[in-house]
């Protein structure tokens, strides 16, 4: 450490810390040079480093506590000068504490006196924001929205997280991924993905635009080819799965029950948010997709992945969590346990598929060559990237784009 720069009371107190027990075991020549060092280290002086140095380093609790500096008058001032001017954060008041209550005072708002004046132009930022803390737990504030949702679909759909040991198959996650590239103008591709928790499988829609026609489109085409049934559908709170018309739509499934995420947890929608990135980045990227050939070919590879995904790609599902409590030795740490089976595997070991419907599925798995599978994903991928974008006026309405994909 620099001499010419001051140690705090922290630093003096653990340097002397760390030089004590050496100081006491050497003799009286060695301690005069180690007080002569401390005394350039320190700054202090010394009679003071031998009187700290002979007795308990340990800091103590100050006996006698400080008078208020700043009494009751003076917050009196700053709460009226806060409030006039809307709250503002200290950063903003404090340089201007004093010029605005006078500005108050000619106004005959409040009354300065000398000595408030005095105190109102040496007061520090680090009080003045501890008064303002103090201030808000008291201070009603005009609300700055309208009460209630915004989004009036939104006003009787609970807000809940799903939780991660589900283990009925139907609870299932939602989520809108962007292929916009780095221009979020104008009409471009989106994938709608459905994830369930208990089993991970997985269904995927491309769609141009998110207008209520295409997503209900979307919603259609997954609810008709899941092998099971969904009991509960759980997106955020964009508009493109909450407003009047999709509303309508869901009253046509009483059974499915309709939930949503809290705002800006985007973790209450962890499963299909992580599979955002490993079932649909991974395969195409950030490029921009804006024309119905390119959609048409994305719902072509997503009926290939489909079957890649769901039936011959192991993923990780937590099974058990154990919480260790925290020992002399270890901190506290929560161990989880993974089982690493597919989406169909853990849709097998459920009773959620009819004989019939197991023994299809199982036919078109055993048919199928998992290999030559993923080298037709990457073939049509690379098909998709060599597309070129849309030509002005040729972009096509994605209802119709959905209709005419058919089933892969």
């Amino acid at each position: 450490m620099a001499t010419d720069e001051k140690m705090t009371i922290d630093e003096v107190f653990k340097y002397l810390r760390l030089q004590q027990k050496r100081y006491r075991a050497v003799g009286r020549a060695e301690k005069g040079v180690m007080l002569d060092e401390m005394e350039r280290m320190t700054g202090r002086h010394r009679k003071t480093l031998e009187r700290l140095l002979a007795g308990d380093l340990q800091r103590k609790p100050r006996q006698r506590q400080r008078g208020r500096t700043y009494q009751s008058d003076l917050d009196r001032v700053v709460r009226l000068v806060w409030e006039s001017y809307d709250h503002i954060c200290a950063e903003r008041l404090h340089p201007n504490l004093l010029r605005l209550a006078e500005q108050l005072e000619a106004h005959g708002e409040l009354e300065l006196t000398l000595g408030l004046k005095a105190q109102l132009g040496q007061i520090g930022l680090t009080t003045l924001t501890t008064r303002l803390q103090h201030f808000r737990q008291d201070t009603p504030q005009l609300p700055r929205r309208p009460a209630g949702p915004r989004n009036l679909a939104l006003a009787d759909v609970p807000m809940r997280r799903l939780p991660w040991d589900e283990k009925v198959p139907g609870h299932c996650e939602v989520d809108l991924v962007w292929h916009s590239g780095p221009d979020a103008r104008g009409d471009f591709g989106y994938t709608l993905q459905l994830i369930d928790i208990a089993t991970g499988w997985s269904e995927r829609v491309a769609i141009l635009g998110r207008s209520y026609r295409v997503m209900q489109a979307a919603f259609e085409r997954i609810l008709a080819r899941i092998p099971f049934e969904i009991l509960s559908i759980h997106p955020d709170n964009g508009s493109e799965f909450f407003n009047a018309h999709l509303r309508a739509f869901w009253q046509q499934y009483p059974l499915i029950q309709l939930s949503r995420s809290r705002p800006y947890q985007k973790n209450d929608n962890r499963f299909v948010e992580e599979k955002n990135s490993s079932l649909v980045r991974h395969y195409i990227g950030d490029i921009r997709l804006d024309t119905s050939a390119q959609i048409l070919a994305l719902n072509a590879i997503y009926g290939k992945l489909r079957l890649y995904n769901n039936a011959f790609q192991p993923s990780l599902r937590v099974i058990e969590k154990t919480y260790r409590p925290a020992t002399d030795a270890q901190p506290a740490r929560l161990k989880r346990r993974y089982s690493a089976l597919t989406p169909w595997e853990r849709l097998c070991a459920t009773d959620r598929l009819s004989p019939e419907q197991r023994q299809l599925l199982q036919l078109r798995i055993d048919i199928t060559n998992p290999r030559r599978l993923r080298q037709e994903i990457y073939d049509a991928l690379s098909a998709l990237f060599a597309m070129p974008g849309a030509p002005p006026g040729q972009t096509q309405n994605v209802f119709e784009t959905l209709t005419q994909s058919g089933e892969s």
